[in-house]
């Protein structure tokens, strides 16, 4: 099977997802809106799944999808007449970096109008793990490309968040899926500030039309906001109406701008709106992760020295 990257173990064995397939369901997610701990193998370019522990597995993470996943929704309903999912597909791995700063605000990007996935999206940066790239290395390579940020070597740490099922097109109603991925969320906690590492970013305009960066009572605001509802008609009096964000100009260099809040606490609408401006379902996923963390760190009790 070609460009397969994601292997569930079944029968004592790892073995590749058909691109048609809900990984979710063949976990035995259930009719449940998740998530669903997963155990996980990272090997070099491949992330192995299972329901159970097994030799080799290096971590239990949170594994989610949409409620609107349209490989769960195939499975519910037989294809349309003449409409075939590829069989000789697997199903591809990305890996998104939540990056922290040491003043505990996370970066954003907006994906450029022109791309032919989920333009104009809010997403952290990231992509696809290349066959020969551990996840991490991945990832940081990634940052890089589209960011311009390299992070210097002992300042900073990493965790595994959690799994998210992508699909492209989101929803069914907006066609069938062309793409189908699970995306590693790594959280990357720099040793620098907000200031710091904005100050060496460089946007790829191929790629990156804007970024901005979230604290944690706006991330908590955006993660809260249910796919498949309306937008809040109203906002916390605590929070602010705009946030600050960076957009590229189109004479080149950067300006400023003020990205309005319900923007970003839109969701995704059930008929295609292929360059809406809204912040991704994963995305609001990996926020809520985020925070659990964030949480944990806070009531840690001290070590000892």
């Amino acid at each position: 099977m070609a460009a397969a990257r994601v292997l569930l173990l079944q029968s004592g064995r790892p073995e590749a997802v058909s691109f048609a397939r809900s990984v979710c369901g063949l976990l035995g997610a259930g009719p449940g809106l998740g998530p669903w701990p997963t155990y996980c193998g990272f090997e070099r370019g491949r992330l192995v799944l299972s329901a159970e522990p097994f030799p080799g597995s290096a971590a239990k993470l949170p594994l989610q999808r949409p409620p609107f996943c349209p490989f769960a929704a195939l499975e519910q309903q037989p294809t349309s007449p003449g409409v075939e999912l590829p069989t000789h597909r697997g199903v591809d791995l990305g890996v998104a970096i939540i990056l922290q700063s040491s003043d505990q605000t996370v970066l954003l990007t907006r994906r450029t109008r022109t791309l032919r996935t989920s333009p104009n999206l809010w997403v952290p940066p990231g992509g696809h793990v290349e066959a020969d790239e551990e996840l991490l290395e991945g990832g940081l390579r990634e940052l890089q490309e589209e960011t311009g940020l390299q992070l210097p070597q002992g300042q900073f740490s990493w965790v595994p968040l959690g799994l998210w099922e992508s699909a492209y097109p989101p929803r069914l109603s907006w066609g069938f899926p062309r793409a189908h991925h699970v995306v590693l969320y790594l959280l990357v906690v720099s040793q620098e500030s907000q200031l710091q590492l904005q100050a060496r970013i460089q946007p790829n305009p191929s790629e990156v039309s804007a970024f901005t960066w979230l604290g944690p009572d706006v991330a908590a605001a955006v993660a809260a906001t249910e796919d498949g509802t309306e937008t809040p008609g109203s906002l916390s009096q605590d929070l602010p109406l705009s946030v600050s964000a960076v957009q590229l100009a189109e004479q080149g260099g950067t300006q400023p701008l003020a990205l309005p809040l319900a923007l970003l606490l839109r969701t995704t609408p059930p008929t295609a709106a292929e360059d809406q401006e809204r912040v991704s379902s994963g995305t609001k996923f990996a926020l809520g992760l985020w925070l659990q963390h964030l949480g944990r760190e806070r009531v840690a009790p001290p070590t000892a020295t």
